[in-house]
């Protein structure tokens, strides 16, 4: 008989359900969700049977402590600024922990630490990043193994509503944080393309976006995600002359969403006016007024000057994106602000009131790995694998699912005793991806691989 095993699950997000279900299922798992509310944790817990709740405030290093040594491995999926925390306590008590997150300095860090007490860490084991290591690495290391060359690699992935859910100007829907989403607008990206290591800024990452063809039907475009450039050691491809991981969304999309920029609207600075103390109600057209610090707040003036902040010269192009800018009301003397302190946040609002996923709407996962491939006998050959993937109809998204799944899976395996390697460690070896992959078909996560 199969001894009992004890999961502590933090935090009860999008992700955490699928991850639950599959843990469920060996019938040999005690689960306890932990959230800083209780009824949070509840929510989730009353669907399953058995699954209990508590409250955890994982800043209290007493009760986080206590937490995790009563179980035998513990599943972080609340912030990864709380990780390090979350591993510091694991390692004291010299139990596992599992995140789908990247791998942070503060917890690269604990490596020594972790290996010390013995305990795995086992991190960046959800879609992105996890799911793209796996079949990236698949690939890469076949192509070693015969004795080729990988010359370029590029990966783009993107969560996305279903083609036919795609109705709105921006072409996009929320299945997770719109502030996150919003953020991720002015990061930096680093990568290499051609041989040369290209950098470009926040404000203009938008304007990097190329057109990323994937399959006939999707009219997808694509632009780096933060830094690539260390891929090329980490993936151990020194040959690639373009190394770049990037972000896919529907044509159209970065165009509207620089206007936006171009506005102001990633400012995240307190605004007075804005402070959900501040008496009265707000109308939208007079937050674009004092965004744009324009004389009028006459929606058709503040078109007029919207229309200056598009960079695009393409007729059809600024024609949509003025339609997009009425679709979302920001001009409006009769749509309500829901105040909340920052010109970011106050559109985050809007944004989450227009863009949320209906009744019977779904998402997908589109992720495409192209590898250009120096074989061993000189020929050159491209390869492609692409995982595509449809959310429930009022289940699980596509995104909880390949986020929450892969980490399910890696729980158990660590449980199992099939994964070992201690330490803070990634998916990056066939010892640890291979069993994770094997697993993967099973819940309709796959890729399709292809040699042109």
């Amino acid at each position: 008989m199969s001894v009992q095993k004890s999961i502590l699950l933090l935090g009860s997000g999008f992700v955490a359900e699928p991850c639950l279900e599959y843990l469920l299922r060996s019938g040999n798992n005690r689960i306890t969700v932990a959230c800083r509310r209780l009824e949070k944790a509840q929510e989730l817990s009353a669907k399953y049977p058995g699954v209990a709740a508590i409250s955890l405030d994982v800043e209290s290093d007493t009760a986080l402590d206590a937490a995790v040594a009563a179980h035998d491995i513990t599943i972080s999926l609340i912030p990864y600024t709380q990780h390090a925390r979350v591993i510091k306590s694991a390692i004291k008590a010299k139990k596992h922990v599992v995140t789908t997150s990247y791998i942070s300095p503060a917890m690269e860090e604990l490596d020594a630490a972790a290996k010390e007490a013995g305990i795995i860490c086992m991190n960046e084991i959800g879609l992105d990043p996890g799911i793209d290591h796996l079949y990236a690495l698949k690939i890469i290391n076949e192509v070693r193994d015969q004795g080729g060359k990988i010359t370029s690699f590029e990966s783009f992935c993107g969560g996305l509503p279903a083609p036919e859910d795609s109705n709105n100007p921006l072409g996009y829907k929320f299945s997770w944080s719109a502030r996150g989403v919003l953020l991720a607008l002015r990061n930096n990206a680093r990568y290499w393309q051609d041989g040369k290591l290209v950098e470009i800024q926040g404000k203009d990452l938008m304007d990097s976006a190329r057109p990323i063809y994937v399959y006939p039907a999707f009219a997808t475009v694509g632009y780096g995600n933060r830094d690539s450039s260390f891929y090329r050691e980490r993936y151990n491809i020194p040959h690639a002359q373009t190394c770049i991981r990037g972000t896919l969304r529907y044509q159209g999309f970065p165009e509207f969403a620089k206007t936006l920029v171009n506005m102001g609207f990633l400012d995240d600075a307190p605004q007075g006016f804005l402070a959900a103390s501040s008496p009265g109600d707000l109308a939208w057209n007079a937050v674009t007024q004092q965004l744009l610090g324009h004389s009028s707040a006459c929606p058709d003036e503040l078109l007029k000057a919207i229309e200056a902040k598009i960079d695009t010269q393409d007729a059809e192009t600024r024609r949509r994106i003025i339609h997009g800018v009425k679709w979302l009301g920001i001009t409006s003397p009769d749509v309500k602000v829901s105040k909340r302190g920052t010109y970011l946040d106050v559109l985050c609002a809007r944004l989450e009131d227009l863009m949320m996923y209906g009744e019977n709407e779904r998402d997908m996962i589109l992720l495409q790995h192209k590898f250009e491939v120096e074989n061993k006998d000189g020929s050159q050959s491209t390869r492609t694998s692409v995982t595509l993937m449809y959310g429930e109809p009022n289940g699980f998204s596509a995104m909880a699912k390949t986020v929450g799944v892969p980490c399910g899976i890696a729980t158990q395996l660590i449980l199992d005793g099939k994964i070992t390697n201690t330490g803070i460690i990634a998916p990056m070896t066939p010892d640890i991806y291979q069993p994770i992959m094997d697993l993967l078909p099973s819940e309709g996560i796959n890729a399709v691989e292809e040699t042109i």
